[in-house]
């Protein structure tokens, strides 16, 4: 790899860095009880939250608690987690609403649904300008399953129709970034 090369990861990987922990630090303060974190990545929301958390992918990032095959058929009781995060992962997910469906069961009663998610134009042209040169991109690629984000409005319907009721949408990183947090309704 040339220097060139070398220079330009080293710039992306230091903004990914920063990007995730921005989100890490945007989402903890909404966090309460049991924390499920579906495609935790490295599993750093977990890891930075001081309750108890499990982080659960199907990829092994190398701190994941549990590797998943399927993200709607997790392998945990009804009820067992008070907040589920899917931060800027949902769009990676083949089967989405089966996911929201899952994590319906997966809430307590009046649980909280918390989902980051990045309009598709600015998904796009982030994932372009990373493509070739992290090894996320180059490790994973972007596969015909994946949607370039997912605009609010269309996250708002997804997230209606598994049951949830959204509760606010909280706009961040200069507010390119929205974080969408529902509510179980029983």
């Amino acid at each position: 790899m040339s220097s060139k090369a070398v220079n330009r990861w080293v710039g992306l990987y230091s903004l990914t860095t920063l990007l995730r922990n921005w989100r890490v630090k945007v989402v903890l303060p909404y966090v309460t009880g049991r924390l499920l974190d579906i495609g935790c990545g490295n599993n750093q929301l977990v890891r930075s939250y001081n309750g108890n958390g499990t982080g659960v992918d199907i990829y092994d990032w190398g701190d994941v608690d549990l590797i998943i095959d399927e993200s709607s058929n997790i392998p945990f009781e009804d009820s067992s987690f008070d907040t589920i995060t899917v931060i800027a992962a949902l769009n990676h997910i083949p089967n989405r609403d089966d996911l929201l469906i899952e994590s319906y069961r997966l809430l307590s009663p009046n649980g909280r649904l918390i989902i980051t998610m990045i309009p598709p134009r600015v998904s796009f042209l982030w994932h372009r300008l990373r493509s070739g040169s992290d090894p996320d991109q180059i490790e994973r690629d972007h596969h015909e399953h994946e949607l370039w984000g997912i605009n609010q409005r269309d996250l708002k319907q997804m997230i209606n129709k598994a049951g949830f009721n959204v509760q606010s949408e909280i706009k961040f990183m200069c507010r390119i970034n929205t974080m969408t947090i529902a509510k179980k309704i029983d």
